[in-house]
């Protein structure tokens, strides 16, 4: 029996020793892996503000819903009341916890309203846990879409500047050690692995009340022409920087759902052949080489002229004009004349120069560079309808920094969406040859001009209407155009260029003289007296003085 007892006791002595000396690393693992966790230490994402501060990004914390299949089909009569809270059906949890039941981490739904995870939480249905998690909040929405863009579920940018920017503004996540008890409820926290670290913050060149003012009145526009899109930009012209940049139609950032057209940024994205905006960069060709001044007479009778067997039509005859008058009344005889006399090349390089052809630069996702096809493919016809707007596309934007560079003394700036960037100016075009032509594109909002409707009152505008026939696979729709209007103002020292794009307007009315150039006029009304841009163009007044020799 001693012997016995001796050997017992010697089996014990040296299992003892096996556990507490040979295993001990994989013991304690063991226990550690029942109760010792490592969990994630959510970031939040940078804040995109306004040029102002005002937020149109900012990542709120919510909680998520996640459960440990086995421990939570033991209680599966606990699965209706919980499909209920989350508006799921009972059924499809029950089979997608079945599926998965060798698993300990299933997400069963994400960033759940406040009041939903209260109301779980209150539940403690055992398997059923909630995380701390972060979701992206857009207090301008649809107003900024285009623009702000979104982020999928993961917080990762989709879109426009959250796509741009994402490794800018994303933060990168921590994590720490935890106990917990068999609940899955943490009692203690153990040690730090990795500190979390907040994105950056992004503040970008847009003015929130500019943005809502001049997609309002896109909007409006819109709908009362029965138009399938528009677009609208507003860049500072001493800058380049866009304080607007608004699209029709619209999505919800909050929930963007699958269809890609709502959320293409057309201003960016879509090209189109403006048509007669672009009737001043010929005119700037010519003055460059010397062909012609602006008081130089320009014979567009009677009304129409022939090119290479094709007969190229004006609105009415406008008989003897002058180079300015050409631009006043967008005779497309007139620049047809004036441009035949150019070298390809050389109207193709002042075009260059404007910025066409190319990406603007600005890092947009999807950004277009437009088409301007190398000058050794134009025949004299291609070189006559690119005079006014034909054979050559553009985007929005590349039209405003084209006229940005105008009204900015022939200084081409790339247009900047991020506060500071560095965006120096190049020289596009002669100084004296910019305020030529700006003095000319004064002609077209007064009264004669086909710009008439986007004047505003006390101020000198200056702009180019644009309607161009929309091209199809069997040519260009007689029926289908594009309204444009693209100006700035105060003329005398301008501040802010505007270009309007209306995309096949219905009904009678479609000249972009008549629908676009009134939308021009409305948001540059608007943009004018909010930025405090004093006028320059007041009224002829009567001034009495008085016996004390103060004016009234």
């Amino acid at each position: 029996m001693l012997l016995i007892f001796l050997l017992f006791s010697i089996a014990l002595i040296a299992r003892a020793i096996d556990l507490q000396v040979m295993e001990t690393d994989f013991l304690q693992g063991q226990g550690e892996a029942r109760y010792l966790r490592e969990v994630t230490i959510a970031s939040t994402r940078g804040v995109i503000a306004d040029r102002n501060g005002e937020p149109l990004a900012v990542s709120t914390p919510v909680d998520s819903v996640w459960v440990h299949p086995g421990q939570l089909l033991e209680y599966a009569d606990k699965i209706e009341t919980l499909a209920r809270l989350l508006d799921a059906n009972p059924e499809a949890i029950k089979r997608k916890l079945t599926q998965r039941s060798g698993k300990e981490f299933v997400w069963l739904q994400r960033r759940l309203n406040p009041d939903v995870a209260g109301a779980i939480k209150a539940l403690n249905i055992p398997g059923v846990y909630l995380q701390k998690e972060y979701r992206r909040f857009y207090p301008a929405g649809e107003v900024t879409a285009h623009v702000i863009g979104f982020t999928n579920i993961d917080d990762i940018g989709q879109e426009g500047i959250e796509l741009a920017y994402d490794n800018w503004l994303a933060g990168s996540p921590g994590s720490k050690r935890v106990h917990k008890d068999r609940k899955g409820q943490t009692i203690e926290e153990v040690q730090l692995v990795r500190q979390s670290h907040p994105g950056q913050d992004l503040q970008l060149t847009l003015d929130k009340r500019l943005q809502y003012l001049a997609y309002r009145e896109l909007k409006e526009t819109v709908l009362q022409h029965g138009a399938r899109s528009g677009s609208v930009v507003v860049l500072d012209v001493k800058s380049g920087e866009v304080l607007v940049m608004v699209n029709q139609p619209s999505y919800n950032p909050h929930d963007p759902g699958r269809e890609i057209d709502g959320r293409r940024n057309r201003a960016v994205t879509d090209v189109f052949e403006p048509g007669s905006v672009l009737k001043p960069m010929a005119i700037t060709s010519v003055l460059e080489n010397r062909l012609a001044s602006a008081t130089t007479p320009v014979d567009t009778s009677p009304g129409y002229t022939r090119v290479s067997g094709h007969t190229i039509y004006d609105h009415s005859n406008y008989g003897m004009l002058d180079v300015t008058g050409v631009l006043t009344k967008s005779s497309n005889v007139g620049v047809t004349k004036l441009t035949l006399e150019l070298a390809a090349e050389k109207m193709w390089d002042t075009y260059r120069r404007y910025g066409f052809g190319e990406a603007t630069g600005t890092g947009f996702p999807g950004e277009s560079a437009g088409v301007l096809r190398n000058h050794r493919r134009w025949r004299p016809l291609e070189k006559a309808t690119i005079s006014y707007g034909y054979g050559i596309s553009a985007t929005p934007l590349q039209l405003a920094q084209a006229y940005a560079a105008i009204a900015n003394g022939g200084k081409l700036r790339q247009p900047a969406f991020i506060q500071g960037a560095n965006n120096p100016p190049l020289a596009a075009i002669d100084v004296d040859i910019a305020q030529t032509i700006a003095t000319m594109l004064e002609t077209v909002t007064a009264a004669e001009g086909t710009g008439s409707r986007a004047r505003i009152p006390n101020y000198r505008i200056a702009g180019k209407t644009g309607t161009s026939h929309k091209a199809s696979a069997s040519g260009y729709n007689a029926d289908s155009y594009v309204s444009s209007f693209a100006g700035f103002g105060p003329a005398s020292n301008p501040q802010l260029v505007c270009v309007v794009v209306i995309n096949d307007p219905t009904g009678e009315v479609y000249y972009g003289g008549l629908v676009a150039a009134p939308l021009f006029a409305s948001i540059m009304t608007g943009a004018l007296r909010i930025l405090n841009i004093p006028p320059d163009d007041f009224p002829a007044m009567l001034v009495n003085v008085n016996e004390q020799g103060v004016t009234q």
